[in-house]
């Protein structure tokens, strides 16, 4: 699970303090022999299962589970270690994966841990999102604290989810922490559910579940390098061309190390050594952070690295290349007529949220929304267009029934007013 923000301004000053798991907590399952009985002890409860990950971000290189939490009405708590078995993870796992593969999966911002769950061959056969549902229900704060003081009345202890999930062996607090994350999912799934059925969106809450099961991951972008700290320092593609060769370098080796890449050279080294462009060793360690011990002795790695990005003749250009529209704030220049139609698009959409009590980017994809609003051209049947192209973009069927109507009354409004005018709110499609 991400790490938990600091809530307690938020946080039901009456609540109970959760503190501990009632039984306790649980030994952790590291052997295979250990997962195979947690494994049968899960298999003799009954209904869904409370499933939770930690990872080691900001500390390991890869994403992968340091500890899976599980819990099931009728058998508790269960924690595994998903790395330190000795075997080969689809075998040792495969009792535990059959087992999970029976019912639903009750998870909170279950896009964070599916991921490194199916990396481990767990896949949910159903799925519900505590933290997904809170969006719906139109919740301001849907961290799973927030959310447990607000509908089960109990308050969370302050957790740990910014450790190092690595570490071995893990601290009692750390274990405490991580089956309190599990001990109320099932209660809290319950409760969300009672809003949502008085909302009427628990159809909506289906569709956006089915939707999450698909979830692999966010798309790697191709020139990640370009996600470098302070890069906009940096102009010339020369030197564009180096922060890219360090970028690679650092990350070659994070990856060899399963080491963050933060913690290997931070952003800020790249940039500085590229705007000194140092040519010895001498005079790169002359710089922050390249002076210490580590760094000197990786010196070679990024001299070379600044030399391969001075003579490439592969330049990269100035902004990455993209296939969709480019950032909104370049539109009233490059395409103005877009930049109208966006405006009048999303105050159409700020409407329905209002009116719903849903999140905007929840009733639509932001980038769905800017890809529309940039390709669309005048159509005779704009409903229609509109329909074939928010299903195409992955928009769910209640998204569309929501937003197709308020779309094509939007942009015919933008259709028909004079090019540098914005469309006025509620103004007939007419023009009557």
């Amino acid at each position: 699970m991400a790490p938990e923000p600091d809530i307690q301004a938020d946080a039901d000053p009456e609540a109970t303090p959760l503190t501990a798991p009632a039984g306790g907590v649980p030994p952790v399952s590291v052997y295979p022999s250990d997962i195979a009985d947690a494994a049968e002890a899960l298999a003799g409860g009954k209904g869904p299962f409370a499933v939770d990950a930690e990872r080691a971000s900001g500390f390991r290189y890869s994403n992968r589970a340091y500890l899976i939490q599980i819990r099931r009405a009728g058998a508790g708590t269960v924690l595994i270690d998903p790395v330190n078995h000795g075997g080969d993870p689809s075998t040792v796992l495969a009792p535990l994966a059959e087992v999970l593969g029976t019912d639903e999966w009750i998870l909170h911002a279950a896009d964070q841990d599916l991921p490194c769950l199916a990396e481990l061959g767990l896949r949910p056969p159903a799925l519900y999102d505590t933290e997904l549902a809170g969006r719906l229900a139109g919740f301001e704060r849907v961290n799973l604290a927030t959310m447990v003081s607000r509908l089960l009345g109990l308050g969370l202890a302050k957790g740990h989810g910014a450790a190092d999930w690595s570490k071995r062996p893990l601290p009692p607090a750390w274990l405490n922490y991580a089956a309190l994350d599990v001990e109320v999912l099932i209660e809290l799934r319950d409760a969300i559910a009672g809003v949502l059925a008085e909302q009427n969106k628990t159809d909506w809450a289906a569709q956006e579940f089915e939707h999450v099961m698909g979830f692999t991951g966010s798309p790697t972008r191709r020139d990640r390098w370009r996600r470098t700290s302070g890069i906009h320092k940096i102009r010339d593609r020369r030197a564009l061309a180096q922060v890219r060769e360090m970028w690679l370098a650092r990350d070659r080796m994070a990856a060899r190390r399963d080491v963050a890449p933060s913690r290997i050279l931070p952003d800020s080294a790249i940039i500085a050594a590229v705007r000194e462009d140092p040519k010895t060793v001498d005079a790169l360690t002359a710089l922050p952070v390249f002076g210490g011990p580590k760094q000197r002795r990786s010196a070679q790695t990024w001299l070379d690295a600044l030399a391969a990005g001075r003579t490439t003749a592969d330049l990269p250009s100035p902004s990455e290349e993209s296939s969709g529209p480019p950032p909104a704030v370049r539109w009233s220049r490059r395409k103005p007529e877009a930049a109208a139609r966006l405006e009048v698009v999303r105050a159409a959409l700020t409407g329905v949220s209002e009116q719903v009590s849903v999140p905007t980017e929840n009733i639509l994809a932001p980038d769905l929304m800017r890809r529309l609003c940039w390709d669309w051209s005048a159509q005779a049947e704009p409903t229609t267009a509109i329909e074939v192209f928010l299903r195409d973009g992955g928009a769910r069927p209640w998204q569309r029934e929501l937003t197709v109507p308020v779309l094509a009354d939007a942009l015919t409004r933008a259709d028909k007013t004079p090019s540098g005018q914005t469309p006025v709110e509620g103004t007939p499609a007419d023009g009557s």
